[in-house]
């Protein structure tokens, strides 16, 4: 693997951790909508799914063919329709007939966790990706004296 390849990898990583902030941002701006633009009931919590971004390769020298990583890639967001809140609350203008509002399935407490695991990892990934070009800039001093 070279250099630049870990860049490539890592730069995915970032991509990735950009798109769960702002999926995990909309579901905290969304934790007390009872009723979606299309009426049809609460706002239902986005998760991301992503999954590794292999690649087949043909050797230049050899021919022979192999899988290789080029990071990771976005495969869609699930809506995870689990765990809608039910509310006593006859007064408000979404209760259903018997007094019932049914409240997203966002749970602040776990959405403040993802958030702060995709930030870790998003330094993590801006580390790498430093590290990398100090390795390319010591090199690079290197073959030029």
């Amino acid at each position: 693997m070279s250099i630049f390849n870990s860049m490539q990898i890592n730069a995915s990583g970032l991509n990735l951790e950009r798109f769960k902030l702002d999926t995990i941002s909309t579901n905290i701006a969304n934790v007390n909508t009872t009723r979606t633009e299309n009426g049809e009931g609460p706002y239902i919590k986005q998760q991301v799914l992503f999954e590794e971004n292999l690649e087949q390769v043909k050797s230049g020298f050899t021919g022979d063919i192999s899988t290789k990583s080029r990071g990771v890639k976005i495969s869609g967001v699930e809506a995870d329709e689990e765990n809608i809140r039910l509310v006593f609350e006859p007064g408000h203008p979404d209760a259903n007939e018997e007094g019932y509002v049914a409240y997203p399935n966002v749970d602040m407490a776990d959405e403040m966790i993802d958030m702060m695991t995709a930030i870790r990892i998003y330094d993590a990934n801006v580390t790498a990706i430093n590290s990398s070009k100090d390795m390319l800039k010591r090199a690079m001093e290197i073959g030029s004296k």
